[in-house]
């Protein structure tokens, strides 16, 4: 097997029988290169297939322009639409993102983070995994002088910017259309706990039921990861209780659509046997039968703050900041799966 040696400033100057220095002026289009010598060193260079070296060139200039983008899953169109604006903000700055997924995996995310370091990122935009309870990784981007943004998930403890939706609300509002709706025995299939986020969303649940006076029955209230597995295997746990719930509420859109899922299989009147609410707004949700009711998150609208965070703070390194802690209302986009039509009030 031939072993293709890659080709260096070094190959180049060789061939044109001009000092390395001069073609790494010619490459970066210095004007004390003449336009005869560029010309000869780009040909040169896309002859022998020459590629730069961005990370040396990142260690000289202490600046790469590439921004480190971490999300648990890249197939949820609210992160791929985070990461969208980001980059159509970032690329009009000259930079451009390296995107990993952590796919809810701690140890995953912690490389990811030791990978984006080692290459030299200007910067860091970061919704952390379902299994991630140590910081130490995310302090230790904080302790190299690299900007950290979170976005979604991230955990007040690290005092960095933060940019998500208000979660409590958002459940506060959910369960007050269910109740609305005449709906008295409201489920949770909510995310754990642990995580900030579904922490406020399962707060604000509890608070919605306590404050309409509705008992509070812990059967009611379930932990998962949210995914679709995890959102037929609750429904069925929900199913199999003597006295089932006349609506769900599910933290998450694959997990509620998995939910869905089981409701139809079980020949249940939806919404009026069981109501049911996602969390998240996936395009899905407008398409299935019935169409799933679920809260907006602003997916653009964080992309664009995240990146917005990052330039001000590459921009101004000197000036002390505060923290931006950026927290949009929810929309919630009322739909068939929990608009009852004959329910007694």
């Amino acid at each position: 097997m031939v072993n293709k040696k890659k080709t260096t400033i070094k190959d180049i100057a060789s061939a044109l029988n001009i000092s390395p220095a001069a073609v790494s002026k010619a490459l970066h289009n210095d004007s004390r290169i003449s336009t005869k010598t560029k010309e000869a060193v780009k040909k040169v260079a896309k002859e022998l297939n020459y590629q730069p070296n961005h990370l040396a060139s990142a260690l000289r200039r202490g600046k790469s322009n590439l921004v480190g983008v971490i999300v648990p899953r890249t197939n949820s169109h609210f992160f791929s639409s985070v990461i969208q604006n980001i980059e159509e903000v970032l690329n009009k700055e000259g930079y451009n993102i390296i995107i990993t997924q952590s796919n809810e995996s701690y140890t995953k995310e912690c490389n990811s983070i030791d990978t984006l370091l080692f290459t030299q990122v200007d910067g860091i935009i970061a919704s952390m995994a379902n299994e991630t309870i140590d910081l130490e990784y995310y302090e230790k981007v904080k302790s190299k002088g690299v900007p950290l943004i979170l976005f979604d998930r991230g955990e007040n403890d690290l005092n960095v910017d933060y940019i998500g939706i208000n979660d409590y609300d958002s459940s506060h509002m959910i369960v007050e259309h269910l109740i609305e709706q005449g709906c008295k025995r409201i489920a949770h299939i909510g995310g754990y706990r642990r995580t900030r986020i579904f922490n406020n969303r399962i707060r604000g649940y509890v608070d919605a039921i306590k404050k309409h006076n509705l008992p509070l029955d812990e059967s009611l209230l379930v932990e998962s990861s949210l995914t679709i597995e995890d959102g037929r295997e609750k429904m069925l746990q929900l199913l199999a209780l003597k006295n089932r719930p006349d609506a769900v509420y599910v933290a998450g859109d694959y997990a509620a659509l998995g939910a869905l899922q089981v409701l139809k299989e079980n020949n249940i009147d939806i919404p009026n046997d069981i109501a049911l609410i996602g969390f998240g707004n996936e395009p899905f949700t407008a398409m299935v039968t019935p169409s799933i009711s679920s809260i907006n998150q602003h997916s653009a609208e964080i992309g664009k703050q995240a990146a917005w965070t990052f330039l001000e703070r590459v921009k101004n390194p000197k000036i002390k900041q505060t923290l931006n802690k950026i927290i949009l209302d929810a929309e919630l986009i009322i739909r068939d799966s929990s608009h009852v039509n004959n329910k007694p009030f």
